[in-house]
């Protein structure tokens, strides 16, 4: 079985720091969309959990989450949908993500 997902991802290695209940993590961003990505870390999550994330885009721009839930764990890696960024952050991400769609 395999899910259709709205929205195109494309695959990155982007450091990522997070945090989930005053716990601090890093790691690696291997996918983003405009709605979420999939990444791993060192810090554990699970299912449901609300963190907040900072990513720098292969472009060098900062991408801030305020607040992601995590919708599946698979291991040491977790899919992250994103629930609230900053216009600046939407920003940056939305143009990363145009301008990987004019290299298909």
């Amino acid at each position: 079985m395999f899910i259709i997902r709205p929205y195109r991802r494309f695959p990155v290695a982007c450091p990522v720091a997070y945090e989930h209940c005053f716990q601090e993590g890093q790691g690696t961003v291997w996918n983003v969309s405009s709605t979420g990505w999939r990444m791993s870390g060192d810090v554990p999550l699970q299912c449901g959990d609300v963190c907040s994330l900072n990513v720098i885009l292969p472009t060098n721009k900062p991408v801030s989450v305020a607040a992601g839930i995590v919708r599946w764990v698979k291991g040491e890696e977790f899919g992250i949908e994103i629930l609230v960024m900053d216009g600046k952050a939407q920003t940056h991400l939305g143009k990363y993500i145009q301008e990987r769609m004019k290299d298909l």
